[in-house]
């Protein structure tokens, strides 16, 4: 059994991925709301590995640092020289010397490959096998290397495009390029590993004759092709987000949320669904979203580190921002933002509000274009409202304040003192009538 197995994950992200036409590097660039290396990362864990390598270019602690958010005791190592991707893997020798049993290796710029996938390779490892190598049937196998396999299904070279004859060309079996190595053979592979050809590089492709001319078992695994595309410029990063934006669409509705329109809903790799969610048209959630049983969020809604618990009821065109929290039939309506801000059991919030850094009690009622203020220039303030109070529209909170329990505020209030509960607070000048004024202001005008 797998389980049973100690397994290293070497991934690789040593490329600067110039084609980006970026500032950062190319493996945090994102898809789906993730990094790429964030996803290749959690998918090797996904797959059983209890260790990972990370090999990075020289002075890339921010890759190191995005890596370590996910597995904290991963280990970094320095590719100084770029001398081919056998020799990016040595770069990693003190964790392969280490006695793992199974040694996954993986590109930072494939993000789309599942855990089964990897899954799959250790298993090839667990039947004998001193090298998996993981393949994909191309609809145009132009320019990728071939999968050459015996008649008994071992896997005997991987060649590469420019160096195949007309008959191994004529395959459609292609190199995805990663690969299992038993962890029992691995430095030996790897250190056999020549640089005679044009580049002078050393080819991890290169271990499958290695393993050969040693007697070892070399295997394949394959994959659908669009698992295991990489990613070298923004044409590819787009074309990535297109295939996990099925995916996680098609994982929403087999869940068993709706999505009324799923090609315009834009998920994130963590946004988690419950039962009987309706999500209407237009709808994106950013990064850490948990959403419950039976919300309904309705369009052009965008919602970002937010929870939202059941029965809640959000949009159209309301925005929650890290740290918004609705609890069971809360009520967002339209033109709303909530911010670091908890909405309590039944309360509603219907139009055109900011609610930032503040904890609105069960049942109460938020007028349109009422506002917490929170911000004066430097710091953050809460403002606390209590259950079953009644916020009168166009009020501005001016936090830190507290409206205790079943207050009322009048109507364009600016309320500056806490208010007590089951009180009313008019914090207004009083209006003021002067009869006649505008019929005298006019006149005053067009004589002038």
């Amino acid at each position: 059994m797998l389980s049973a197995r100690r397994c290293l994950a070497v991934v690789l992200a040593a490329g600067e991925g110039t084609r980006m036409r970026s500032a950062k590097p190319k493996v945090l660039h994102e898809v789906a709301g993730r990094s790429m290396v964030a996803h290749v990362v959690a998918a090797v864990q996904a797959a059983g590995a209890e260790r990972i390598a990370l090999v990075v270019g020289p002075g890339r602690d921010d890759v190191a640092g995005v890596a370590r958010k996910l597995a904290p005791d991963v280990d970094v190592y320095e590719q100084t020289e770029r001398l081919g991707t056998a020799h990016a893997v040595l770069a990693a020798r003190k964790a392969l010397e280490q006695g793992f049993d199974d040694v996954l290796i993986a590109f930072a710029d494939t993000p789309l490959i599942r855990p089964e996938t990897f899954a799959s390779l250790r298993a090839a490892l667990a039947d004998g096998a001193a090298v998996a190598a993981l393949g994909f049937h191309a609809a145009d196998p132009q320019g990728y290397g071939r999968l050459l396999l015996a008649p008994d299904g071992a896997l005997t070279a991987i060649r590469e495009h420019k160096d195949a004859t007309e008959a191994e060309r004529a395959t459609r079996l292609c190199n995805a390029g990663l690969m299992a190595l038993a962890g029992a053979h691995a430095l030996a592979l790897l250190d056999a590993i020549g640089n005679d050809n044009a580049q002078k590089e050393y080819y991890l492709t290169d271990a499958v004759a290695g393993a050969r001319a040693m007697g070892l078992k070399a295997l394949h695994r394959t994959a659908p092709e669009d698992e295991v595309q990489g990613v070298n410029d923004r044409v590819q990063l787009a074309a990535a987000e297109a295939v996990a934006q099925h995916r996680l669409r098609d994982s929403a509705m087999r869940a068993g949320a709706t999505l009324i329109a799923p090609e315009t809903v834009h998920f994130s790799a963590d946004t988690k669904l419950g039962r009987d969610v309706t999500v209407e048209p237009n709808v994106v959630f950013g990064p850490g979203v948990e959403v419950a049983d039976g919300v309904v969020i309705r369009a052009f809604s965008h919602l970002d580190g937010a929870r939202v618990d059941g029965g809640a009821t959000i949009g159209p065109f309301a925005r929650l921002r890290p740290g918004a929290k609705l609890e069971a039939d809360a009520h967002i309506g339209n033109f709303v933002e909530i911010k670091a801000s908890t909405v309590g059991m039944g309360a509603k919030v219907n139009h055109l509000a900011y609610i930032g850094d503040a904890s609105i009690g069960a049942r109460t009622n938020v007028g349109a274009g009422v506002i917490t203020c929170n911000y004066d220039g430097f710091g953050k303030y809460r403002t606390e409202i209590g259950e079953g109070a009644f916020i009168g529209t166009n009020s501005s909170l001016v936090a830190p304040v507290t409206i205790g329990a079943g207050a009322y505020i009048g109507s364009g209030s600016v309320i500056t003192d806490d208010v007590a509960a089951d009180a009313l607070a008019i914090g207004r000048g009083r209006q003021v009538q002067k009869a006649g004024w505008a019929a005298e202001f006019r006149a005053s005008k067009k004589k002038a």
